[in-house]
């Protein structure tokens, strides 16, 4: 097993920096974005369960489990067998290992709470401000008293869709029906959640080793996915009316804006070709291997000895 540990580490640094850093610059997941995004998230968890192997594989050297599973060592004995140098560099990855998760974990819990308190003192904020006096309109629609076109959605158990005056003022309804239908798109597959994780995820990782490129691009392809799925009600050019309108469109943190930097990319991807079989079943086969190699190289060696250790 001396080589496992060293081809895990190396696994985890590629998948958590080179690896996201070079799909972020490929023009493919806009025409595959579904299929895009399920390769980012097999390449997120295949760099987690590399870092935990390579910890896993270390604590097997250092601690070296006899017929039964049960340590027959101790660390500190283990430095005449492995030499000072090699002893060192598996404890230096081991402790990396052990922070992995434990910033996994405090990110997420972090995350989680800190972003449901926001959304919550939001959504009383903007129930308190609405000014939408039309009882036809949907019961999860709120409009602030804005000039400017504003649209952005609230998840959660009690979700809103926020627009404003000005966007119900300069858009045409087929373009209003667009912007709800993107922003509803986004309540209903819960993309609040793959951001959560992705923010856990890029927050656990050293920054020294961690690529920014990864959240960015999830971030455009939730938006991207969110797009199609209002071209299916409105077709479009309603959806690029609406976007060039709401273009400026800002939203508090937790929730998701119709508008923002990436509006020119999302505009100029629907007047392009549309999406390419091809190329998204490639993604799902390469977030397959992606993510089935490091998983059984980690769960079934593992699996194999907590049960002889639970047997004996």
């Amino acid at each position: 097993m001396n080589a496992t540990a060293p081809v895990f580490a190396g696994l985890a640094l590629l998948l958590a920096g080179p690896a996201p850093a070079l799909l972020s610059r490929a023009s493919w997941p806009y025409r595959a974005p579904r299929a895009a995004l399920v390769l980012w998230q097999a390449i997120a968890l295949a760099a987690v369960l590399s870092a935990f192997g390579s910890g896993l594989a270390i604590a097997s050297e250092l601690l070296v489990p006899g017929p039964d599973g049960r340590p027959t060592t101790s660390p500190t004995r283990e430095i005449d067998a492995l030499g000072f140098p090699l002893w060192v560099a598996y404890i230096t990855v081991f402790a990396l290992t052990l922070l992995v998760g434990a910033r996994l974990i405090w990110a997420a819990v972090r995350v989680g709470v800190h972003t449901r308190r926001r959304r919550s003192r939001h959504r009383m904020l903007v129930d308190l401000l609405d000014q939408s006096g039309d009882t036809r309109r949907a019961a999860d629609i709120r409009v602030l008293a804005a000039t400017e076109p504003i649209a952005y959605c609230l998840p959660g158990l009690r979700q809103r869709v926020v627009l404003s005056e000005g966007t119900l003022t300069n858009l045409e309804d087929p373009e209003i029906t667009a912007i709800v239908s993107h922003e509803r798109s986004h309540l209903r597959a819960r993309h609040d959640l793959v951001l959560e994780a992705f923010t856990a995820v890029h927050e656990a990782f050293p920054r020294v080793v961690r690529s920014k490129a990864a959240l960015g691009s999830v971030k455009l392809l939730i938006e991207l996915l969110a797009d199609d799925s209002a071209v299916k009600v409105t077709g479009p050019t309603p959806l690029a009316r609406a976007l060039v309108a709401c273009a400026k469109s800002t939203a508090p943190q937790g929730a998701l804006a119709a508008g923002g930097p990436t509006t020119l990319i999302r505009i100029q991807r629907l007047a392009g070709p549309g999406g390419d079989p091809r190329i998204a079943l490639a993604a799902y086969l390469g977030s397959a291997a992606i993510l089935v190699v490091p998983t059984l190289a980690v769960a079934v060696p593992w699996l194999v000895e907590l049960s002889r250790l639970f047997r004996s």
